[in-house]
């Protein structure tokens, strides 16, 4: 699974909108937009934003940590 996939279903397991992700997140909804679309990936202060939502609403985080490193390697 890739990274834009995996920050997508973690948003829509939570059922939640992309506006109300990144109200959550405290990022944009184009931000959002954007990972889900593979465009871009959140830096380091986004990731941490993303594991504490995932402790708060019981997600695993694990799988979206894992492809968030896989791709940085890749662009590296």
């Amino acid at each position: 699974m890739s990274f834009k996939q995996a920050i997508k279903n973690i948003r829509m397991k939570s059922l939640l909108s992309q506006e109300d992700f990144a109200r959550k997140l405290n990022v944009s909804v184009i931000t959002i937009n954007r990972w889900e679309n593979g465009k871009t990936m959140p830096n380091l202060i986004a990731m941490k934003a993303i594991k504490a939502f995932c402790e708060e609403n019981n997600s695993e985080y694990s799988e979206i940590e894992a492809e968030w490193l896989n791709e940085k390697k890749k662009s590296e």
